[in-house]
């Protein structure tokens, strides 16, 4: 099964070669994985329809319980077969469906396939947090699909739409599946059915949170908006995802869940009442409309409602009825839309009022969709008659609520019935007083799915005793009623053969006046769905607009008074409510006296920043406090730490002098005397809170310190540095996750400074027809020498020339020219030497950094460029390239990020031993060292190139992709 999922998903990243190499006949090759997967779900018929299972798990997160465990029963079973043999079918009708230059082609591709892999791992999922992940999966697949023509803005609204419900109901279903499983004590599927929780208060309430993320993903009312609008998506797109696989993962859902759940109160009127509810006025709703797919879209909804009260009404026969129904509306459903999409295919419309003659134009297209059409309907002998007998069979003999049921259901046939005539007089009759429309001709192989699917309707028909067995499987589970249900076209007359001909009278009735019948619709219709849900997003736009008009004022200062206020009175209140001070030990004041003077000129420090009012000096009294951190950490024997918050505490103060050259020298914001007043005590009073926060979460430690286990765990490796080793083993998914979000940082704001590219902007020399920024940002003082006078008789870089000769510096040019491979050498050796000495990675990196900022600082951007003349992005990729096969390479012992020693003899250099963790921690280095370098070019040459444009001192350049002048 695992590898089945498997080969969707890898197929799917190859739609793009395929179909640029083949084409539309692409889609042929992408239909094998769900062709394979349907024959194999057949060999596994007579286990499943015995009541067997097929399982395969994979322990995910073992340390909370959660596998990717996959189960195939008689539900999966036929879901999946569903879920391959439909999508099978509607890939094979894409290769004629599409042509070879249609736009987005490739993406359209993969995404059905990767749906249709995801569909799959969702039905077979034996683990609620393996089904959400893919539930979500499908979500995300669906949204694209929807958007797939994204010019459009109907499009993307619909998309968007479809997201933002299906998205709210699949939020609202995890925290219902966090309740289960912990009320459950497990996560697997089957062990909850076959042994439920309690119907607790907390159950209850996680019933409902799950019935939300079902009803949402099927469009039961109130959330039924997305899925007429989902039509905005190709014909495939809705034959597939519309009617035979997303729109049933929530019917799925309630089908799998209802023998654990029907019995608790909440279950029963959430999904009878709005169930019937959505048939009722889904059907209502196709009555009036004109169009085919939004007829067949309407339709769809109402019949999910007729589903979802099948397969939630909690007993064997509704059970029993509501899987026949679910194979009978996949199939005559996805025919129709199939239908749908070759009538517009061959005509240009969808028009009913539009469309006329075809069914004498194309008499085997209008065949096929009066055989989907009769299923639909309920006529005998199709499948669709047998199984809607079930379900009156079943609602007849239930309890009063079934039968208040049953009344809903008929009056649901009777607008089933009439919306599938005037689809199939709409589609292929010919009108009176409109010409008939002309139609191409088209080929076998776009009738052949279509028609796949209309015959198997009307063979499962008569022969749908053959499914029985296999739905008699899971309809088993559910208490045995007195009178046991058995699927068969002829069940002789009865009641409820009588009402399948009510409500065959009633459509019929409802079709002949249908005239009156859209009119008194249009007369009595209330505001759609869409309407209220595009005005509840207008008044939430507008909402936030205010709060944000109101909060965000301009004001940074103001931002950091309200933060630290609110975290002020948060702690506070809680301080005073526990009292965590009560008991606790009291703390030291200083371990040294040296850390008591380090501490108060930090203090000190950091206080003077709320006086000053230049940039320049609030920049560096920022920085003291940093170096103080970094003193303190010295003094407390933590010289790791103190490496790193000094090389921080340094590359942040020259990024903000590099940027402070673009801002006035002073704070623009005016700030009065009694702010200034208020500014002290608020940061006094949040300082003091946090550290005695600080305090009590340390005095309330009860358990052993880990920093003993963690030595001696280093110790027994033969390290030393206890540190490092946490960041690159122990602790190794932190620091790749924080290594990815500081390259994901860096990237998003240096990227605001370039407006049109992130490519490297022009470092040619001989675009330089003026002076450079660092001269043009100097002042000449008068009654200096200038020019050769005071340039150094050589040149110490090698971008040296490109300075003003009055610019230049002797004394910086050789301590820069000296100390630049040294420093990168030391940079290596903080790198090497990490498991035994201080050092690591990161601070590895940030010393090379500093390297090529000492280049930039002592010779320009030019100067840059020479010593680094590579991208950044390539060493801030590499790196995460790195870490990333480093943390892989650890599945081969069966753990991400697994460690590996390797050790062996030189003859010149002794014993030695080479680990992954070394390796780890030097693609660590080689994105930070990117990082630097993006910020430094960013922020450094960049700005200077655009000062050198805006004085005239650069030629003018343009982009060689569009044409336009380089920013």
């Amino acid at each position: 099964m695992t590898v089945l999922v498997l080969c969707h998903f890898v197929l799917a990243a190859c739609a793009v070669p395929l179909v640029r190499r083949l084409g539309r006949r692409a889609f042929v090759v992408l239909a094998l994985p769900p062709a394979a997967t349907t024959v194999w779900a057949f060999t596994q018929w007579g286990t499943t329809a015995d009541g067997g299972t097929v399982t395969s798990s994979w322990d995910w997160i073992a340390t909370y319980d959660v596998t990717v465990a996959l189960r195939l029963d008689a539900l999966a079973e036929l879901m999946v077969l569903l879920a391959a043999g439909v999508g099978m079918l509607v890939l094979l009708y894409c290769a004629s469906y599409f042509t070879d230059g249609s736009p987005q082609l490739a993406p359209f591709a993969g995404n059905l396939l990767a749906f249709a892999g995801a569909m799959l791992a969702l039905v077979l999922a034996d683990d609620l947090i393996t089904l959400y992940v893919f539930w979500e999966l499908t979500t995300v697949f669906s949204y694209l699909l929807i958007g797939h023509t994204s010019e459009r803005k109907k499009n993307r609204r619909s998309a968007l739409q479809a997201l933002t419900v299906t998205t709210l109901g699949g939020l609202a279903m995890l925290v219902g599946f966090l309740i289960i499983g912990e009320a459950a004590g497990t996560y697997r599927i089957s062990a909850i059915v076959a042994d439920p929780p309690e119907a607790t208060v907390a159950v209850s309430v996680a019933v409902v949170l799950v019935l939300c993320g079902a009803l949402s993903k099927s469009a039961i009312w109130p959330f039924s908006l997305w899925l007429p609008n989902a039509m905005a998506a190709p014909t495939p797109v809705s034959a597939y995802l519309h009617a035979a696989a997303m729109v049933k993962a929530g019917v799925y859902l309630v089908a799998r869940l209802a023998p654990a759940f029907a019995d608790v109160p909440v279950w029963r009127p959430v999904v009878l009442v709005l169930g019937g509810a959505t048939m009722l006025l889904g059907g209502w709703r196709a009555l009036r409309l004109h169009d085919l797919k939004l007829v067949l879209a309407y339709g769809t909804v109402s019949q999910l409602g007729f589903l979802t009260v099948l397969a939630g009404a909690g007993n064997r026969n509704a059970a029993l009825a509501a899987v026949a129904m679910i194979l009978a509306h996949a199939l005559f459903k996805a025919a129709l839309f199939l239908v749908t999409g070759i009538v517009d295919h061959a005509t240009g419309t969808r028009d009913l009022r539009v469309l006329s003659g075809l069914g004498r134009t194309m008499p085997y297209l209008c065949a096929v969709g009066v055989l989907a059409a009769a299923s639909m309907a309920a006529v005998p002998p199709l499948l669709g008659f047998a199984a809607k007998e079930a379900a009156l069979e079943a609602l007849l003999h239930g309890d009063t609520a079934d039968r208040w049921e049953l009344a809903v259901v008929v009056l649901g046939s009777v607008l089933t019935v009439a919306y599938t005539l005037r689809f199939v007089w709409g589609a292929f009759a010919r009108k009176r007083g409109v010409a008939d429309t002309p139609a191409h001709r088209v080929g076998a192989a776009l009738l052949a799915p279509p028609a796949v699917l209309a015959v198997a309707g009307l063979v499962l028909g008569p022969g749908v005793g053959w499914t029985d067995r296999l739905f008699a499987a899971y309809a088993d589970v559910f208490p045995a009623p007195a009178h046991a249900y058995h699927l068969a076209l002829w069940h002789g007359f009865g009641t409820a053969l009588l009402l399948s001909a009510v409500t065959w009278a009633g459509g019929a009735a409802l079709f002949a006046a249908r005239g009156t019948v859209t009119k008194v619709s249009r007369r009595v219709a209330w505001p759609t769905a869409d309407n209220v849900f595009g005005h509840l997003l207008l008044g939430l736009e507008r909402v936030a607009l205010q709060v944000t008009g109101f909060v965000q004022r301009g004001s940074l200062s103001g931002y950091l008074a309200i933060t630290m206020s609110v975290m002020l009175a948060g702690q506070l209140a809680v301080l005073v409510t526990d009292r965590p001070w009560e008991g606790a030990v009291a703390p030291r004041v200083w371990d040294v006296p040296l850390q008591g003077a380090v501490a108060f000129l930090t203090c000190a420090a950091a206080l003077s920043c709320l006086t000053v009012s230049r940039r320049m000096k609030a920049v560096v009294l920022a920085g003291l406090t940093g170096y103080g951190a970094a003193l303190l950490f010295v003094v407390q024997g933590a010289p790791d730490l103190a490496l790193t918050q000094f090389c921080v505490e340094t590359v942040s103060m020259i990024v903000f002098v590099l940027v402070l050259r673009r801002l006035p020298v002073r704070f623009e914001e005016s700030i009065g005397t009694w702010r200034r007043a208020l500014r002290i005590p608020v940061a006094l009073g949040a300082a003091a809170t946090v550290g005695v926060a600080v305090w009590a979460a340390g005095a309330a430690r009860v358990a052993e310190p880990a920093g003993a286990a963690m030595v001696e765990e280093v110790a027994h490796h033969g390290l030393k540095d206890v540190v490092a080793t946490i960041l690159v083993d122990l602790r190794a998914w932190d620091t790749m996750g924080e290594s990815a979000v500081l390259a994901a940082a860096a990237i998003g704001v240096t990227s605001l400074i370039y407006l049109h590219r992130r490519g490297e902007a022009s470092m040619n020399r001989e675009e330089l027809r003026g002076e450079t920024a660092w001269t043009l940002s100097g002042r000449r003082l008068t009654g200096l020498p200038q020019g050769d006078d005071t340039a150094p008789e050589r040149s110490w870089l090698a971008a040296g020339s490109t300075l003003a000769p009055e610019h230049r510096s002797v004394v910086f040019e050789v301590v820069g020219r000296l100390l630049f491979h040294p420093i990168l050498v030391l940079s290596l050796y903080l790198l090497f030497c990490a498991e035994n000495m201080p050092g690591g990675g990161f601070v590895a990196g940030l010393v090379a950094g500093l390297a090529l900022i000492t280049r930039y600082l002592a010779g320009g951007r030019f100067e840059l460029a020479e010593a680094a003349p590579l991208q950044p992005g390539l060493f801030t990729g590499l790196g995460l390239f790195v870490s990333t096969a480093v943390a892989l390479g650890g599945l081969a012992e069966g753990t991400v990020l697994h460690a590996w020693t390797y050790h062996g003899h030189l003859p010149v250099f002794g014993d030695y031993h080479l680990s992954t963790s070394v390796l780890f921690d030097f693609g660590v280095y080689l994105l930070v060292l990117g990082v630097v370098l993006d910020i430094v070019r960013a922020l450094g040459a960049k700005v200077d190139r655009q000062i050198e444009r805006a004085a005239g001192a650069l030629a003018p350049a343009t982009d060689p992709g569009t044409g336009e002048p380089n920013r």
